[in-house]
């Protein structure tokens, strides 16, 4: 298994809008992110697909993927995920061909099979929930437009045909995880919000895989949510803004982001409280010390190959802050 210091480590960015701010202020601060996320040492940047959220403004994920991708120069960028349901295969195919062919070697297409919505969501899409059932089919339809151009097919990519963009299967449960060994796609799972299905998940991927021309070797990416302050108490104090937007969707009332409070105590009920922690479990938040300590505890119980981390932080700078953080945690765990 490869140390703390060894792995991989990569930003997954929501774009989140806070409270009194703008989509527009939710982009600068995505491209900046990626930027220092860049210099660094983060292997990634993704953003995710979601709809009809007033705290998330990255719906329309192929268009930020290549601001952010246009506003950078080496970090990999892409979807974590794009919710495949919604879409035809061929169009994601093109989209993501023309990003691989304006920033070749950069572009990352994570595919999930939840629709990034509810029903009234669904419909608006012109899609439906039973999208969902012909998720592996419309897997494959898509790898084949990336396939090398053979006489006789009847539609093409173009531009995507012949292009080389990585695919990752995403999931919470073992779905995703028993297609991605069946595929030989790498896997990522959504542990920082879905965590109870964590360990089984990879490891039936795992015991499962079958090689591929696209993978050789199993290959886990494990999601956690990270916030890094200069002490414990302001990290503890900062993630309350996640917890109260985990809060708000318990409640069906999601939002934009809030900002923090000194203790959530008379914010929720002890039913709330265990709903919100058991979500947000598989986190790291605390000094560069007990980011350290917990990213390697995390990383021994999954044995993960990469990790993916994300934070819902209000104030900007104290979110650059905590990116900074991390990575200095991951470093230092090197001489640990």
């Amino acid at each position: 298994m490869k140390s703390l210091a060894e792995t991989p480590y990569s930003v997954l960015d929501l774009s989140p809008i806070r409270q009194g701010g703008s989509a527009a202020e939710s982009f600068r601060n995505s491209l900046d992110l990626a930027r220092h996320a860049e210099r660094w040492g983060y292997t990634r940047f993704w953003v995710a697909e979601h709809h009809n959220l007033a705290g998330v403004a990255s719906a329309a994920t192929s268009v930020l993927i290549g601001h952010i991708a246009g506003g950078t120069s080496s970090i990999r960028v892409g979807a974590g995920g794009i919710m495949l349901p919604n879409h035809a295969p061929l169009v994601i195919a093109e989209q993501f061909g023309t990003l691989e062919s304006l920033y070749p070697g950069r572009i990352d297409l994570g595919l999930g099979r939840a629709p990034g919505g509810d029903q009234n969501t669904a419909r608006a899409l012109r899609r439906f929930f039973e999208s969902a059932d012909n998720f592996p089919q419309d897997v494959l339809e898509l790898m084949s437009y990336f396939a090398p151009a053979e006489s006789g097919r009847a539609v093409h990519a173009v531009p995507g045909e012949g292009l080389k963009v990585p695919i990752w299967l995403l999931g919470s449960s073992d779905f995703s995880a028993t297609l991605a060994a069946e595929l030989g796609l790498p896997f990522a799972f959504a542990s920082h919000f879905a965590p109870d299905f964590l360990l089984p998940a990879i490891g039936l991927y795992r015991a499962n895989f079958k090689p591929s021309d696209r993978q050789a070797e199993p290959r886990v990416m494990v999601g956690a949510n990270v916030i890094a302050a200069d002490t414990d108490a302001e990290a503890q104090r900062l993630f309350t803004s996640q917890q109260q937007a985990v809060l708000n969707m318990v409640r069906g009332r999601p939002g934009q982001l809030q900002p923090p409070v000194d203790t959530m105590e008379g914010l929720w009920n002890p039913l709330e409280q265990a709903h919100v922690e058991q979500r947000t479990r598989v986190s790291a938040v605390g000094s560069v010390d007990t980011v350290r300590d917990r990213l390697t505890k995390i990383l021994e119980a999954t044995k993960a190959d990469e990790l993916i981390l994300t934070a819902h932080i209000y104030d900007h700078a104290a979110r650059l802050r905590s990116i900074e953080l991390t990575s200095r945690a991951i470093r230092a765990s090197a001489g640990s």
